[in-house]
């Protein structure tokens, strides 16, 4: 009979099997053990195994009818299947079986409906138990029926599955739209392509995640839904956010991962908090002041700040005087917002994360709010701020003969530049760039300016004494602009080069952290030191200028890393080394500084080493994320340059490293490093050797730039 069920199927059985999420029917034409011939419905035969078929078989036909025949046989069983199926209560037929039986078979399901179930109603009421998942659960040749406490919780995970589904069918063909405006393959969005707002709001919230943290766990699979159908790209997020006009073209994706909060506003949650540290600093300052009214005659009080012309921070400044036996006396003051800082507040948990300033060609990000480190802080010439203050005396060799830090209040008396520095230090010098107001204001300073700066070749030269590695080069000034299409255009020029300036600056600051970390360590006072504790060979002390003599010295020296312990510092030359003349721009310094305020007013240091232990990792990770914006983004800055420019120009390199199959060159201009295959450059190379190059290929968010033809000078 054609309604019957069968046991085991033979030639003339119609049976089914899963293709995809499908259940398809077959005809069979041949049965050899545990393996099948089939003809499908679209009359191609295929071999199947036997446990890959649905376990309800029938009806059974003569074998022998014609291809045809068979094929509107298969179609008639799968319309009247399809349509019983379509009509079949699953949620009438889960409550008549929950409770009675645990494990249940299409045919035992099919009675509770029908008094004897043909093979066409078994098989449409295993179709649909295998479409309501959240009752059944197919584990072949039977159905679990669940209990009511896992079908509701099925049913909830199912009706998640679905909106996620359709929320990733959605936002995917978004996603494809904005692939395309990203190609170039289409114009902008119009108003009604875009998404609902409910829509748009999730996938603006899964992009911006994925621009601050590429690698986010997908903990739902909805990011892998919804790019399925683009193609691995290492940018996408930036790429169809860039599309959506959620961020600029040309958007700093470093300060999103790194989490730093670009917004001038980001700490006006911290309102009460600065107006509180703000009346606290006022009252210190007058607590200061009295204090030097009743001692502590200093050296000088004509302290000069020396910085690039653009600086706002202004943290530290020096007075210099030189007796006739040839010793110096000289204060160094230190912007001392540690005064009143109040650590563990919302405010210091804040500026932990920002951990630096970040100074780029587009804007500086500042470590502190504005109104704190520009405004409350910054050293002036129009009033006084509360410093922390250190009077040395060094003998005629630079050897210091005594150290003392102390806290009070100073004002500017000059905020000198290092283009007016160096022009009155070499004024033979070319490069520096300064302005005659520049170079007559530094020059009012004339006398202090000399002796500083010979005090800063002794410093220099007990260093190189000490081992010192010493790598100076000049990096370029890159400037941005709005071209007339809204395009931003980048601009590269040599930067200043002030060598003198540049020095005498250095080794001052170089002293105070030095000298003040000494100073503590005597005291058992606990700091941050930077240190690089490596044995370098005596040939790598020096001066290195040139670009291959740079990357020799540098090469052998590791990364200094932050830490608790005293140790030494190699490349500076030094036993010991601790940064804190830049509190307004650096947390370590900050915390370094105020270890020794907090000493000079209670007798003890306001951290214990344990205590400084244990905000290590979260400093040192917050200052790995934020020097990465600063070394990516002018570098991404510097390769638009290139690309803008095009590939015919030449532009002059040195190269740096050669080996059988690579150099690496240092284009002078960009002071970047770019690696090209040695077959461009001959057979006689050496480092310090000189090339004209043309650069192509370049791609500024990944950081690639490749030489396309070389020529030697």
């Amino acid at each position: 009979m054609a309604g019957s069920l069968v046991q085991f199927p033979g030639p003339g059985c119609v049976v089914e099997f899963m293709q995809g999420n499908k259940a398809v029917q077959a005809w069979v034409l041949e049965s050899q053990g545990a393996s099948l011939r089939l003809l499908t419905e679209g009359r191609r035969e295929i071999r199947l195994a036997l446990p890959r078929l649905l376990p309800w078989y029938g009806p059974q036909y003569a074998p022998g009818p014609e291809r045809q025949e068979i094929a509107a046989l298969l179609e008639r069983h799968r319309v009247r299947r399809e349509e019983l199926a379509a009509g079949i209560d699953m949620e009438a037929i889960w409550e008549l079986a929950q409770g009675e039986v645990e494990r249940a078979p299409a045919a035992w399901l099919a009675e509770l409906i029908w008094a004897e179930p043909d093979a066409d109603q078994v098989a449409a009421m295993g179709h649909a138990a295998l479409e309501c998942k959240s009752r059944f659960k197919f584990s072949p040749p039977a159905f679990e029926i669940y209990s009511a406490e896992k079908a509701a919780a099925r049913k909830i995970e199912e009706e998640a599955r679905e909106k996620r589904e359709a929320f990733a069918s959605r936002g995917g063909e978004f996603f494809r739209s904005l692939w395309e405006i990203h190609c170039g393959r289409r114009g902008p969005l119009r108003p009604e392509e875009l998404p609902p707002p409910e829509l748009a709001g999730a996938l603006e919230t899964i992009l911006r995640g994925r621009l601050a943290d590429p690698e986010l766990h997908d903990a739902d699979g909805s990011w892998k839904l919804l790019v399925k159908s683009l193609p691995e790209e290492p940018h996408l997020p930036l790429r169809l956010a860039v599309a959506w006009g959620l961020v600029p073209e040309h958007h700093n994706v470093w300060l999103d991962q790194a989490g730093y909060d670009a917004s001038p506003r980001w700490a006006e949650l911290f309102g009460g908090e600065i107006e509180a540290l703000r009346r606290n600093t006022a009252a210190a300052v007058e607590e200061c002041a009295a204090l030097e009214e009743k001692g502590n005659p200093a050296f000088s009080d004509a302290f000069c700040s020396i910085d690039a012309a653009s600086t706002r921070d202004v943290d530290d400044a020096v007075s210099l005087i030189r007796d006739a036996d040839g010793s110096f006396k000289i204060s160094l003051i230190f912007a001392c917002p540690a005064l009143c800082w109040p650590f563990g507040g919302a405010l210091d948990k804040a500026v932990l994360r920002r951990a630096s300033s970040i100074y780029l060609p587009e804007g500086d990000l500042h470590m502190l709010p504005e109104n704190v480190g520009l405004g409350l802080f910054s050293l002036s010439t129009r009033e006084k701020r509360p410093v922390l203050r250190l009077d040395a005396h060094l003998d005629s060799a630079g050897a210091v003969v005594s150290l003392e830090p102390r806290l009070a209040v100073a004002r500017l008396t000059s905020r000198l530049t290092f283009e007016g520095v160096q022009a009155v230090l070499e004024p033979e010098s070319e490069g520096h760039q300064a302005t005659e107001e520049q170079t007559a204001e530094a020059g009012s300073h004339r006398e202090f300016l000399h002796n500083a700066y010979a005090l800063a070749r002794l410093l220099q030269e007990q260093r190189l004494a000490g081992g010192a590695v010493i790598t100076e080069r000049t990096d370029p000034v890159i400037g941005l602009e709005e071209g007339e299409d809204g395009e931003t255009l980048v601009y590269l020029e040599p930067g200043p080069v002030c060598p003198a300036a540049n020095l005498l600056v250095s080794e001052l600051m170089i002293l105070a952290n030095h000298g003040l970390a000494s100073w503590a360590h005597a005291r058992g006072i606990p700091l941050f030191y930077r240190t690089q504790d490596v044995a370098l060979p005596k040939e790598f002390a020096g001066v290195w200028t040139e670009p291959h003599e740079i990357t020799r010295a540098v090469r052998n020296l590791p990364a200094a890393g932050l830490e608790t312990a005293p140790r030494p510092h190699a490349g500076l030359g030094l036993k010991l080394y601790a940064p804190m003349t830049s509190p307004l721009r650096r947390y370590a310094d900050l915390i370094n500084e105020a270890q020794i305020v907090h000493f000079l007013q209670t007798g003890s240091p306001r951290f214990s080493k344990q205590e400084l232990a244990a905000a290590l990792p979260l400093l040192t990770t917050s200052l790995d994320q934020a020097t990465r914006v600063q070394r990516s983004r002018p570098r991404y800055w510097k390769l638009l340059f290139f690309r803008q420019m095009g590939d015919r120009l030449w532009w002059d390199a040195v190269l740096t490293e050669e080996n059988d199959h690579m150099v690496t060159l240092s284009l002078s201009l960009a002071q970047i490093n770019v690696r090209a295959r040695r077959r461009f450059f001959g057979e006689k190379l050496f480092p310090g050797q000189k090339f004209k190059v043309r650069l192509g290929k370049i791609n500024p968010l990944l950081g690639e730039i490749q030489v396309i033809d070389s020529q030697e000078e």
